[in-house]
């Protein structure tokens, strides 16, 4: 009965102006009254501090500076084995394997399309068919910055607007394509595996997406679909990102998902649905030989 009804308020509460509040807050100095939010919450969900770059709670002006805290040199190993990919996020695995000609699998009961993940684009998602998948959910506790698996040519982004369902483990089990309805963040790369795109999910008060090439992303909120495009590797104004670097964070938690084309990697043995992750330890390795550029647009 009580998933029941925290199912339904998913759907009558007024998701938007709710992450607006929360956005507005908790980027908001609040002098004794953050400092009392930020000890709160470390001490409710158990945040492990002393991962922190900077482990002193009452030295964080914001909400927001805390909750996208850095972490100590050395706290993440990059696993260094170079046909190793690592993990992007601390988190847990929410689902993981293959695409099943354009199905994802979100829970059990629950498929949603490769095409409508990525906004409708055919050509995007016409690579990633009978490919692999996987879906990081990130806790409220967890480090929320995101990382690179591998080196990578960022070519292209994309701005999905949409819901802002919760992205946690009952709401992906009971709402119907909820990765594929939410407002999302998508990042395509050029590879030494092949084309990857990794995927930022929004949720229920994440106050805004970013990336490290172009900041906030969102909000604001516009309604529309936006792309931006960038020079392939070797062109002047490339973007290149080496695997273990942050490419994005996230204002308050939610998803990320990557996704590989078919033959190009096989994921580390460990890893199964509820696994808990943490950026860096091995992710997948190379199944096949690697490419070189990825011309799916």
């Amino acid at each position: 009965m009580l998933d029941s009804i925290k199912i339904k308020l998913q759907y009558w509460l007024p998701k938007l102006a709710l992450t607006r509040l929360a956005g507005w807050g908790a980027d908001k100095k609040a002098g004794w009254l953050t400092k009392l939010v930020v000890k709160a919450f470390a001490r409710y969900y158990r945040v492990q501090m002393q991962e922190a770059q900077n482990p002193d709670l009452a030295s964080y002006a914001t909400f927001n500076e805390f909750f996208v805290r850095p972490l100590r040199d050395g706290a993440r190993p990059i696993v260094a084995e170079p046909h190793v990919l690592a993990l992007p996020a601390d988190g847990a695995i929410s689902q993981l394997g293959a695409i099943r000609d354009d199905q994802i699998f979100q829970a059990k009961g629950h498929n949603y399309t490769l095409e409508a993940l990525l906004a409708g684009n055919y050509l995007l998602a016409e690579p990633f068919r009978n490919g692999l998948f996987a879906t990081t959910y990130l806790a409220p506790s967890d480090y929320h910055r995101v990382h690179m698996p591998c080196d990578g040519i960022l070519r292209e982004m994309i701005y999905v607007p949409g819901d802002l369902f919760s992205v946690n483990p009952l709401t992906a089990a009971n709402v119907p394509n909820l990765f594929a309805r939410n407002e999302r963040v998508i990042c395509v790369f050029d590879t030494a595996f092949g084309p990857m795109v990794q995927i930022l999910v929004g949720a229920t008060i994440v106050g805004s997406i970013e990336t490290v090439w172009a900041g906030t992303v969102t909000p604001p909120r516009e309604g529309i679909i936006r792309r931006w495009t960038y020079p392939a590797e070797g062109m002047e104004g490339a973007i290149h990102l080496v695997k273990g670097e942050e490419m994005g964070r996230f204002k308050l938690g939610s998803t990320v998902i990557n996704l590989f084309t078919p033959g190009s990697v096989q994921f580390a043995p460990h890893l199964n649905n509820g696994t808990i992750t943490r950026m860096g330890q091995a992710f997948a390795e190379a199944a096949a030989a690697p490419e070189a550029t990825f011309e799916g647009n």
